[in-house]
């Protein structure tokens, strides 16, 4: 059975005024003086799961690869109860918010790539405070990475509209569910891609551009879904770090059953279908505009579709991988729970509306972000 690993980033906020808080160096050392208890060793940092990201605003942690949906649910669990353990020896909870819902001005962290990213692209830097959630399924070859690669584009802008949980913008509200898919795609690397054909051809991309001097490194491509640089694995790269963490359970299984199903039909000959990137590209938008309260575009048919629909397309689609990992009934009643209480977006704006003022909304979500 395929492994799964998941990545998650976590907002960094004030308890009482929801307010963004650059501490992520407090937070981690936190982690690392607990990681040396028990270990009783030194170094330069801990062995734990926590890792800095662009901005001192927020913290990047990463599950161990596991095969089982429920022991993903305790992992994802667990650190999200650690982070925010660390993050109060810091004065900050944390909150799995994919933008801030209040205004704030984004701190760089230090260190030669930050710097290199901030001079390089300027504004699109440092304003990129979002929190994504990445999942990594393994793979046999890259041969098999890349013709999954190929084969899972349509489907991936469901997978923004399922994970939606970002309608805030600096103190507005940005008319989107996933605002930071449209602010993540300011990176020139970033969004759907054409089919590759081969992993030859796959490398040869990755090449050219990090040779043109606009990027610094192969971990500068930020397609939608690429082959990882440091393991075994297809990293899917759309969804906003989301709100309930059942969620992202729900996302690895219907990833892992599309990695899958790609992989089975890549073995059985059949080809990937031959959508253009301006056709996805469409689609991603869409799906960051609507989340599940609107039209998507159909994976299939790439016309306007209910969100009810075009999940249900691409549970269809999988749904024989799913049965043979044993997640179909968590699939289920995954997508069933989804459409009845809303994906993190709707429960944002669910509170707003209500009459919450958004620092209430940042702190309600950072109570939800390690609730069972």
């Amino acid at each position: 059975m395929r492994s799964v690993g998941v990545e998650e980033e976590l907002l960094l906020v004030d308890a009482h005024s929801g307010d963004p808080l650059a501490v992520s160096g407090a937070v981690l050392a936190a982690a690392d003086r607990l990681a040396w208890s028990h270990t009783g060793t030194g170094g330069d940092r801990g062995d734990h799961e926590f890792e800095k990201e662009l901005q001192k605003e927020q913290l990047e942690f990463a599950t161990k690869p596991v095969t089982e949906m429920g022991e993903l649910q305790e992992e994802i669990l667990r650190i999200r109860g650690e982070a925010a353990r660390h993050a109060a020896s810091a004065g900050a909870v944390v909150a799995a918010v994919a933008t801030s819902p209040l205004s704030v001005r984004p701190t760089l962290n230090a260190g030669t790539r930050y710097r290199w990213l901030g001079e390089q692209f300027g504004l699109t830097a440092q304003e990129q405070l979002t929190c994504g959630c990445h999942v990594h399924v393994s793979v046999a070859s890259d041969d098999e990475g890349v013709a999954v690669l190929d084969r899972i584009r349509p489907w991936l802008a469901v997978l923004t509209a399922i994970s939606a949980n970002s309608p805030f913008w600096q103190g507005e509200d940005s008319g989107y569910a996933s605002y930071r898919s449209r602010v993540w795609n300011r990176w020139p690397s970033a969004g759907p891609v054409d089919l590759f054909g081969s992993a030859d051809r796959y490398h040869e991309q990755v090449r050219s551009m990090i040779d043109t001097g606009v990027l610094r490194d192969e971990g500068m491509i930020y397609f939608d879904a690429r082959l990882s640089a440091t393991y075994p694995t297809v990293e899917v790269r759309v969804a906003d770090v989301c709100l309930d963490p059942g969620t992202p359970v729900l996302l690895a299984a219907l990833i892992r059953g599309l990695v899958e199903t790609a992989a089975r039909s890549w073995e059985n000959g059949e080809p990937p279908a031959r959508i253009g990137t301006s056709l996805l590209r469409l689609a991603s938008w869409r799906a960051g505009r609507s989340g599940l309260d609107g039209p998507l575009l159909h994976p299939e048919t790439m016309r306007e579709a209910s969100p009810v629909a075009a999940v249900e397309a691409l549970y269809r689609y999988v749904r024989q991988a799913l049965v043979d990992h044993g997640d179909d009934e968590r699939v289920r009643d995954g997508i069933a729970h989804l459409h009845e209480r809303g994906n993190g977006a709707r429960i944002q704006r669910r509170l707003h509306e209500g009459g919450e003022a958004l620092s209430c909304v940042v702190t309600r979500c950072a109570d939800m972000t390690t609730a069972r």
